[in-house]
């Protein structure tokens, strides 16, 4: 089975550093991930994350000189961007795509979410290759993910991504929704994993072993909270279990990006604030996790009163 890989680092570790990696690390770290064997580079976001952030980073902002950049590093076939549909207007998918950018996901609500169509069938218009992400997926029910991977199929969307924002999925779980959406769908599904609860790689193998063909991973882990599904685990893991994939992955140089990202960013520290933990037993967005701060058994107090009222 081939497994389309996408590094997130860049993007995603944003949140750790408030999305400020510096522009020469950004172009090193895109070339030893392609030299790594990964697919494509997801390198920001277009004009910002879900929720505002003062002065945002390079990789929040995802500006055209630095897709340039990047494009012209590693060639435009492997840039990624992904974008909030709120957060754009028409003219960002052809400005994106002129400046190199080849690959866009569009994330998707789980209602209201008609603008971010518009936005898919633009996006294939241009040229882009164009997936969806559902953020949050844990706290999507059944009949959303039919009629919203429905819609998005319809608009052109090539792949859905199911994204466990606040990483509360288990193996069980996973299973369970890749295989509604590969059904829904008939076409490829993707798993953006988070590791509150230390199952991304438990995760990650049973979304391939349901039929999952596309996979975020991020170098170290680094993202959000604990972070993702850790690149060099995964790449460690196909490199032994398939042959496919081990035949065009190199484990070596994601072994060195991981070296620089530790020397250069020290956000990028694998860690596992206490907290996070707690959002991923209780299903809850890290919007919650000042909610938990102090005393921890108040803290689960607090996690379980929030999980029953949302």
């Amino acid at each position: 089975m081939s497994i389309v890989n996408i590094d997130v680092t860049l993007r995603d570790g944003g949140y750790r550093n408030g999305f400020n990696f510096p522009l020469d690390y950004a172009l090193r770290h895109a070339r030893l991930s392609v030299e790594s064997g990964f697919d494509w580079v997801e390198i920001a976001y277009r004009k910002g994350s879900l929720l505002p952030v003062p002065n945002i980073g390079l990789t929040g902002r995802g500006d055209d000189e630095f897709i340039a950049a990047v494009a012209r590093e590693i060639g435009a076939n492997k840039v990624a961007m992904i974008l909030h549909p709120k957060n754009i207007d028409d003219h960002d998918l052809p400005a994106m795509y002129a400046a190199g950018a080849r690959l866009v996901r569009v994330i998707l609500p789980s209602k209201g979410y008609e603008r971010g169509l518009e936005y898919i069938r633009q996006a294939k218009d241009i040229g882009f290759n164009v997936g969806v992400n559902f953020a949050r997926i844990s706290q999507w029910v059944g009949r959303d993910i039919v009629e919203v991977a429905t819609a998005a199929t319809d608009a052109g969307a090539e792949f859905v991504y199911l994204a466990d924002s606040n990483g509360s999925l288990s193996p069980v779980d996973t299973t369970d929704l890749t295989t509604l959406t590969k059904s829904v769908t008939g076409g490829p599904v993707g798993l953006h994993a988070h590791n509150n609860l230390g199952l991304a790689l438990s995760n990650a193998i049973s979304a391939v072993a349901a039929g999952a063909t596309w996979m975020d991973s991020s170098i170290q882990g680094m993202g959000k909270g604990p972070g993702n599904l850790i690149a060099e685990q995964w790449l460690a893991h196909l490199d032994r279990t398939d042959a496919e994939a081990a035949a065009r992955l190199r484990l070596g140089p994601a072994l060195e990006l991981a070296d620089l990202l530790l020397a250069t960013v020290p956000e990028g520290t694998p860690s596992l604030p206490l907290p996070d933990l707690v959002l991923g037993r209780y299903d809850l967005p890290v919007e919650h996790r000042n909610d938990l701060l102090g005393c921890h058994r108040e803290g689960i107090a607090t996690a379980r009163t929030l999980s029953t009222v949302r």
